[in-house]
This record gives structure tokens, C-alpha cells and sequence, in this order.
């Protein structure tokens, strides 16, 4: 992790996404991007400055946003980090990837209203496309207090597919935090077996990866996958989940696009998505 990036709309939940990723950062010893989007009634970049005085508002909009875009580059200094800050207008989901392509981050980190509506909430429907289409890793901060280092990870798959290099990720990230990985697999309606059964998938995929010693596998039989998840965090502390996506398709096949949403958009803690590559 070397470069990330903070799409903000300095609501609370991005603002500890904002705290979240300069922790992150200093951790790894990574640069910090913070960008803001701005919607204006007119193309801004081409007006003089004559022109901007024709629109109050839109000035005390951007004064605003300026100073809380350093007041976030501040706090990342002061922790010895190299920061840079990004306002945008009239962008959306597409620009901050291509911002992010350009930058060559390596790392999303960003906020949502999580369940108290929908992920779409933060940039009308950005989020969500940058969880489905971004070729990086993306964690989105909900309603819970966030707890970092990490101290439990719980990765959710069906394991049916190679979700070896998502899981990579997973296990740099528990290794820097001295973090424990559950990996969890949700039998719904559709696949219900005995609970041995279920562990064998778990069991194969852990053979790439002999090295690991501070995990447990957990296999859940539960009328759907949101259900197993809350289920399984009812009883076991967790700070993160992280689950895999596939690109423009959405996530894999454990998730269809509703339980995906459900996931992202009811969970209070911190969701983290990896995208599969084709």
C-alpha cells in the first residue's frame, strides 16, 4: 500500500473514513489523497474571476470545501505524511477513478450513510460504482466507531471460485495490524449440508496459504448471507469485512446484487471489497 485515496463529502462517517486512512497510511508509510466533488450551476474552471462573483454561494461552497480539504491535509502532515488535496467539479464516479488512475493509488478509503440509507447516498450513486468498477482495493466507513490496528478480520466467500489474490490483500492487512482472519462461508437455503461439509472448501483454499496461523474457519447455515453475517458478528467481535467483487458483474457468485447492497448499505461496521479480475 503505498498511495491512497479519500473521496470526502466531510460528513461524519467520511471524516472517520478520513481518520481511518491517515492511520492507515502512517501504518504502511503510504501518501494520502483527500478529494472532494463540487457541483456547480455553471462550468466553473471556465469562469474569470469577475464572473465567479456572480455566484455567492458556489464561493462560500468552495472557500468551505478548500478549508476542510487542508484541515485534512494538516492532520496527515502532522503525522509525518506526505498529503496532497483534490477539488473536482462537476465529477462523478468515473472521474475519481480516472483521479485514481492518474495518481496510481493502490487503496480507496471512503464514508457512507450506511444504515441509516443507502451507500448511494455519499455522491448520488458513486460509491457503489466505484465498489463495483474500482480495480483497487475499496473499504467504505459506516456507523460504527472504527477500531484500528484491525483485530479481527472476517473475510465472507462461498470459495468456490480463486479468490486467492483478493485474499492477499486481506492477509497483508491482518500481518500489519496483528490481526486475526475468520474466514466465513454462509450456507443459504439453496446449498444447505452438514457443517463438515461446508469447511472443506475453507479447508482447500487455506492449502495456498500454509503460513497462516491466526485464523478459524466458520461455516453458517442460514436462510440468506446477510443473515449468517449478522448471525456470525452477534458472537464474535470483528472491526472489518471484507468481501470479494467481479468487476461491472457485481460480486461474486456467494452475493447477488441484492444481498451485495444489503451487506454494504445495512452493515454498521467497515466493509472492504476486492475486485476479482476476469
Amino acid at each position: 500500500m503505498k498511495n491512497i485515496l479519500v473521496p470526502t463529502n466531510f460528513s461524519k462517517n467520511c471524516t472517520k473514513a478520513a481518520h481511518l486512512a491517515i492511520k492507515m497510511a502512517k501504518l504502511y508509510n503510504a501518501e494520502i489523497h483527500f478529494l472532494h466533488l463540487i457541483t456547480t450551476p455553471v462550468d466553473w474552471v471556465k469562469l474569470d474571476k469577475l464572473k465567479e462573483k456572480r455566484y455567492p454561494e458556489t464561493l462560500k461552497q468552495i472557500g468551505s470545501a478548500k478549508a476542510d480539504l487542508r484541515e485534512l491535509e494538516k492532520k496527515a502532515e502532522r503525522q509525518g505524511l506526505v498529503s496532497r488535496t483534490f477539488l473536482e467539479f462537476n465529477a462523478g464516479h468515473a472521474d475519481i477513478l480516472k483521479h485514481s488512475g492518474h495518481f496510481h493509488h493502490d487503496f480507496i478509503v471512503t464514508g457512507s450513510s450506511g444504515t441509516k440509507g443507502g451507500v448511494r447516498e455519499l455522491f448520488g450513486s458513486n460509491v457503489e460504482k466505484i465498489i463495483r468498477k474500482s480495480d483497487d482495493p475499496v473499504i467504505v466507513v459506516k456507523e460504527e466507531e472504527v477500531t484500528f490496528p484491525f483485530k479481527d478480520i472476517v473475510f465472507v466467500s462461498d470459495f468456490s471460485e480463486d479468490v486467492s489474490k483478493a485474499f492477499e490483500h486481506v492477509i497483508s492487512i491482518a500481518e500489519k495490524c496483528g490481526a486475526h482472519i475468520h474466514l466465513l462461508r454462509i450456507n443459504t437455503e439453496t446449498d444447505f449440508n452438514s457443517i463438515e461439509l461446508g469447511l472443506n472448501p475453507i479447508k482447500e483454499f487455506l492449502k495456498k496459504f500454509p503460513q497462516l496461523n491466526t485464523h478459524s474457519m466458520n461455516v453458517y447455515n442460514e436462510p440468506s448471507v446477510e443473515t449468517g453475517i449478522n448471525n456470525f458478528l452477534a458472537y464474535k467481535n470483528a472491526d472489518l469485512i471484507a468481501m470479494c467483487t467481479r468487476g461491472s458483474t457485481g460480486f461474486l457468485s456467494l452475493f447477488s446484487k441484492s444481498i451485495a447492497e444489503g451487506v454494504a448499505n445495512h452493515s454498521a461496521l467497515p466493509v472492504m471489497t476486492i475486485n476479482i479480475k476476469k
